[in-house]
């Protein structure tokens, strides 16, 4: 959860970017048919060990390599049985979860896939513990048993109702016992799992998958496997797909490529459609509390109700991202437009000059705006120049921006130095939590020195316990209202999704939703016209 800030969440200016739950599998999920896909993108998967990778590249081997004990259903929602029968919660504080597994499991080796390896799978995550893992999404494990083969029964440290959907993401891979050592990652670039393919080869140019004739789950294939071609950078993939050596491309196309086949007509596209779709990855200007600037409440008033973010996203990101108005997304459970009500949708200098006056300040306010390319792709800092730009056009500021490599910038974060700076996320899983605690908990990604006090006190607690996500919206609310009056981050933009494919590729609408699992099985591949 925290550490998925580290990921290369690529912005779109760079990039295209549970109560008792029962169910049974479909039996012919692992047909496979239609032709072969190649898709490209220019993510980089850093591991294909599920104890180590936290990336997207990674996670989208995961998803398709390997099985969890729920899953994401397509079009997003609560979580669903996939290697489970069936889950749920044995007690009202949600600490005790148990799952019973479908009969028959296997792993791709032919091994039988049971308890033991669900234990084990979890156990070596947290105990290899990767920097670069998601271990820190498993942190309210305390214990598992396993009575029996089929049944699995998490006991946790704290009250966390969101563990199905954290179970259900990528860090619930489930590995083969007798393959993955307890205490080491594998490093000899194979992939073991029970899911939907089988990753036949790995290198630094592509990966090659093929439908598992064993997987047993809710999958229906579409296609009889995947080719995945890694691209340096965009314009390379652009002309992959103008050339028709990709099917596909996902997450590598630039923004200004996407809006303009978007705009084209049907004749210029020469046979390729952009399929868009939801996203929950958003944007921040993150405020230092402790900063001479930045921790005079008037001067974060005053920037919030001087940002443009319509016209930031139609100039920076040409309309392939919207405007966002609360730390928790459109979209996502508990939604609200906190500071759409505080602060408005167009500039208002004159409320920005009293929120200054307020604080005595009369010249102009001296601050740095900082990014980093490295992280967040090249057209953050353009985004964080418009920003300035915005800023100094009111007469109240005199901003300059900065940008640094990825190291230093997180160190100098971490050291108090910046007064303002951006911050992106791709969520683990849709959910209002993942969009908070990581925010405003213990070792939070933010680095900002703000004092939650009621945030962390008592309303995340309560929401954590709350197994019907529904009655979590009040409390949720709350956290956006008492965020966007202390302004410990001002929202910027939430993402969209995009792939660009040839016009005989179908099912890419059901690979695109808040839940960023991309599901290889629903892409089909038709006859050229």
């Amino acid at each position: 959860m925290r550490n998925r800030a580290t990921w290369p969440a690529l912005p779109l200016s760079a990039a295209l970017a549970a109560a008792l739950l029962s169910g049974c599998g479909n039996g012919d999920g692992n047909a496979g048919k239609g032709e072969s896909i190649v898709m490209g993108m220019t993510d980089k998967v850093l591991s294909i060990d599920p104890a180590s990778g936290y990336d997207p590249g990674s996670w989208l081997v995961f998803n398709n390599v390997f099985q969890s004990l729920l899953n994401f259903p397509k079009g997003g929602g609560q979580p669903q049985p996939e290697a489970a029968e069936k889950c749920g919660f044995r007690d009202s504080d949600s600490k005790v979860y148990a799952c019973t597994l479908k009969s028959g499991l296997k792993f791709s080796n032919g091994h039988s896939l049971t308890s033991k390896d669900v234990k084990h799978s979890f156990d070596r995550t947290l105990t290899i513990n990767d920097d670069d893992g998601p271990a820190v999404m498993l942190q309210t494990i305390d214990e598992i048993k396993t009575p029996d083969e089929k049944t699995v029964v998490f006991h946790l440290n704290t009250s966390d109702a969101t563990f199905p959907q954290k179970i259900a993401s990528g860090a619930g891979s489930i590995v083969d016992h007798r393959e993955y050592p307890a205490d080491k990652l594998r490093t000899d670039n194979e992939a073991i799992g029970s899911g939907v393919y089988t990753l036949d080869s790995f290198g630094d140019k592509e990966a090659v998958f093929s439908v598992n004739p064993g997987y047993k789950g809710r999958a229906k294939v579409q296609n009889s496997g995947m080719r995945m071609k890694f691209f340096s950078d965009p314009s390379t993939l652009k002309k992959a797909v103008k050339n028709r050596d990709v099917d596909l491309a996902y997450r590598g196309l630039a923004t200004e490529d996407i809006a303009e086949l978007e705009a084209s007509t049907t004749s210029a596209k020469q046979g390729v459609k952009v399929v868009e779709g939801g996203s929950a990855e958003v944007h921040h200007l993150v405020f230092n509390h402790d900063h001479p600037v930045t921790g005079k409440a008037g001067v974060r008033q005053a920037i919030a109700y001087l940002i443009d973010r319509s016209t930031l996203v139609r100039d920076v990101y040409k309309r392939t991202a919207e405007p966002l108005y609360s730390i928790v997304p459109s979209g996502i459970t508990g939604h609200n437009t906190a500071f759409f009500d505080r602060y408005g949708e167009r500039p208002q200098p004159k409320k920005a000059a009293a929120a200054l006056h307020a604080e005595n300040i009369t010249g102009k306010v001296k601050l740095t705006l900082w990014s980093t390319p490295v992280r967040y792709g090249p057209g953050t800092d353009q985004e964080v120049a418009a920003i300035a730009e915005q800023l100094n056009a009111s007469g109240l500021f005199d901003v300059d921006v900065k940008s640094t490599e990825l190291k230093q910038y997180d160190k100098d974060i971490a050291d108090g130095k910046y007064g303002a700076y951006v911050k992106g996320w791709v969520p683990d899983y849709p959910d209002a939590d993942n969009f908070t605690d990581p925010f405003f908990g213990e070792d939070n990604v933010l680095h900002n020195n703000y004092k939650p006090g009621r945030i962390t006190q008592e309303l995340l607690p309560r929401t954590a316990a709350a197994s019907n996500r529904a009655a979590t919206v009040e409390d949720f609310g709350t956290v956006q209202d008492i965020v966007a009056k202390d302004l410990p981050v001002l929202p910027i933009w939430q993402g969209k999704q995009y792939a660009v494919a040839r016009e005989n590729i179908a099912g890419l609408e059901w690979t695109l939703d808040a839940s960023t699992v991309f599901r290889f099985w629903e892409i089909s591949k038709g006859a050229e016209s």
